[in-house]
């Protein structure tokens, strides 16, 4: 009979130590079994059917890691900034946008004290002139070097001025605008909320300061000249600046020196000089940037050789080569109604015209 540890069958034959020593490091290692938690059921526990052989624990509540901790603070910080950056956006709100001005316009004919200097050769007339240094078309409106502003960054400033330059040779470089054939390539650039006074001017024109066709676009009447020569002369100058905190403020200042002929004359017939000063004051805010139009605010013209009892609200009627200024005066002035603008004419001075 074997001892009180042995098996009932006695130690197996095949080794020392029996199956016990054989198989102890593969079935239980010594150090497991220490590490092993015993655990008593009591009476009721051992007597329940189904009881499973161990208690399970419940699962251990762990608090939210540091890594979803961080996420959801980013996340947050992300909103805040959102948020921010909308109450602060930088093109700002329509609502907040500053009323849009009327154009006020000014128009003065400048009429000749003799007869008006003419030459076949239209090119010969502006080498004599006071025109023979300027570009032609739209190089004699070069655009400045832009510096930024308070409120206005670089780019922005160079949009401005692009977009004013446009404008300018639309208004008084294109021929289709410069007959009166066409009015759109102009009017495209017009801020929408002066629509309205651009339109009344063109459909009704009107010597009022307001609505005058002339204070918008340079329109010589097609009916008395035509161009001699599309190499239309430039000179001026572009400066910006700020009206305010919300708006750009760009002046331009250009002479335009058009050489013309009587309308359906021959190719030979004598040409004359047409000159035009034109100086305007635009305004663009940040929607206007942003689509790339204009707020014309004040236009102060001058042009001649023209006569003085001449209508040049509607059309400038230049006197051609050989004419003569008609003897008249402007239109009266009301000094009881101030709504009346002064009627003004000068006189052209002799240096001005070519030496033929």
């Amino acid at each position: 009979m074997g001892g009180p540890g042995d098996p009932p069958e006695g130690t197996p034959e095949g080794g020392p130590g029996g199956a016990e020593d054989e198989y102890r490091s593969v079935v239980f290692d010594e150090s497991f079994v220490r590490a092993a938690r015993l655990q008593e059921f009591s009476a009721k526990e051992r007597m329940a059917e189904h009881t499973p052989a161990v208690r399970r624990r419940p699962p251990r509540h762990r608090g939210l890691g540091r890594q979803a901790l961080i996420l959801v603070l980013l996340i947050a910080v992300a909103f805040g900034t959102a948020i921010y950056m909308g109450v602060r956006h930088p093109y700002g709100s329509a609502e907040t946008r500053r009323p849009v001005e009327s154009l006020r316009i000014t128009v003065i004919p400048l009429a000749p004290q003799g007869k008006v200097p003419g030459a076949t050769d239209a090119e010969s007339l502006y080498t004599r002139s006071p025109a023979a240094p300027f570009e032609v078309g739209a190089e004699g409106i070069p655009l400045p070097a832009s510096r930024s502003t308070a409120h206005f960054s670089d780019s922005q400033v160079v949009t401005a001025l692009t977009t004013v330059k446009d404008y300018i040779v639309r208004s008084s470089l294109y021929p289709e605008v410069l007959t009166g054939r066409e009015v759109r390539p102009a009017r495209s650039l017009i801020d929408s909320d002066q629509l309205d006074q651009f339109d009344q001017s063109f459909d009704h024109p009107a010597a009022d300061g307001r609505h005058a066709p002339t204070g918008w676009v340079i329109r010589i009447d097609p009916a008395r000249a035509q161009l001699a020569d599309d190499r239309i002369r430039v000179l001026g100058s572009l400066e910006a600046g700020e009206a305010d905190s919300a708006t750009l403020e760009i002046t331009a200042d250009h002479t335009f020196v058009y050489a013309l002929r009587p309308t359906g004359s021959a190719a030979d017939a004598p040409a004359s000089l047409f000159t035009v000063r034109r100086e305007l004051t635009f305004h663009l805010d940040r929607d206007d940037l942003r689509t790339h139009q204009v707020q014309l605010i004040t236009s102060y013209v001058q042009a001649g050789p023209l006569a003085c009892a001449e209508d040049s609200a509607a059309y400038l009627r230049p006197l051609l080569a050989g004419q003569t200024a008609r003897s008249g005066t402007p239109a009266g002035t009301n000094p009881y109604e101030t709504d009346s603008p002064t009627a003004l004419c000068g006189t052209l001075a002799a240096g001005a015209q070519p030496k033929v």
